[in-house]
């Protein structure tokens, strides 16, 4: 269901500096295009990107932890996060996997008093642009329609979520890790396809609050059954509606 981790192991992972250095065009592209940036005026997006800093995660060093203060929200450029929780037993439970092009934490924008709600840490050498809470909430402040936005960028947020939610409600672990591989899908149930799974399977498993082992085994009767054919991380899954039938 969760992995044990080492509270003080995890607490002496440092918080990186900055590292300066320009945006390359698809790196500018990416950002343009997401809804939290798309409809700014170059000027404004420019003083943004001013005020902000690239930093860079090394393989396992954590961006930020769960409730610190949050003064900054984050656009990934390159590599991987996972976010998770850490209870006070020291079980540590995933929520969360941040590819390039996401933001994170940009909920932080309208948080009165803004913290952390979970861990953020790279699973992998990432790189992530560090945006001040403070100047983009004075563009909404200033400008209503990049307001409105953001709202909308929340609201379809708030959909996924709910899906999340509903596939957690799920009691047959079997069924829950069918819906999460379906969701991996490209082209969604209608077509079947590759997917990679975006997270090492121990922490899938996490993700969907099951053991590790039992994830393991689930996926292994997938196979036997010739529903999926697995490589690795990566899956394919030829009859998508077939795999569903056996969940319901």
């Amino acid at each position: 269901m969760a992995l044990m981790q080492s509270a003080d192991t995890r607490y002496r992972k440092p918080v990186l500096v900055a590292v300066n250095k320009p945006f390359d065009d698809d790196g500018l592209e990416a950002l343009r295009s997401h809804p939290l940036f798309r409809n700014l005026r170059p000027r404004d997006l420019e003083s943004l990107i001013h005020q902000s800093r690239r930093l860079r995660l090394g393989h396992h060093q954590l961006l930020y932890r769960q409730d610190m203060p949050a003064h900054h929200f984050f656009f990934v450029i390159s590599g991987r996060l996972r976010l998770y929780r850490l209870d006070s037993s020291g079980i540590d439970r995933t929520l969360d996997s941040i590819a390039p092009g996401d933001c994170f934490a940009e909920v932080m924008i309208y948080a009165d008093p803004p913290r952390y709600a979970c861990y953020a840490e790279a699973l992998k050498s990432s790189e992530v642009l560090m945006i001040p809470v403070k100047a983009y909430r004075e563009l909404l402040d200033q400008h209503p329609e990049y307001a409105q936005a953001a709202l909308s960028h929340y609201a379809k947020r708030a959909v996924t979520r709910f899906h999340d939610l509903e596939i957690m409600t799920v009691q047959n672990a079997r069924d829950r890790l069918i819906r999460y591989l379906i969701d991996l899908l490209p082209n969604g149930p209608e077509q079947g396809g590759e997917v990679e799974l975006p997270l090492p399977k121990c922490l899938v498993a996490s993700r969907l609050a099951m053991q590790p082992e039992t994830f393991s085994r689930i996926l292994a009767d997938l196979k036997s059954n010739g529903l999926v054919r697995v490589n690795r991380s990566k899956l394919f899954i030829s009859d998508p509606r077939r795999l569903i039938e056996i969940s319901q």
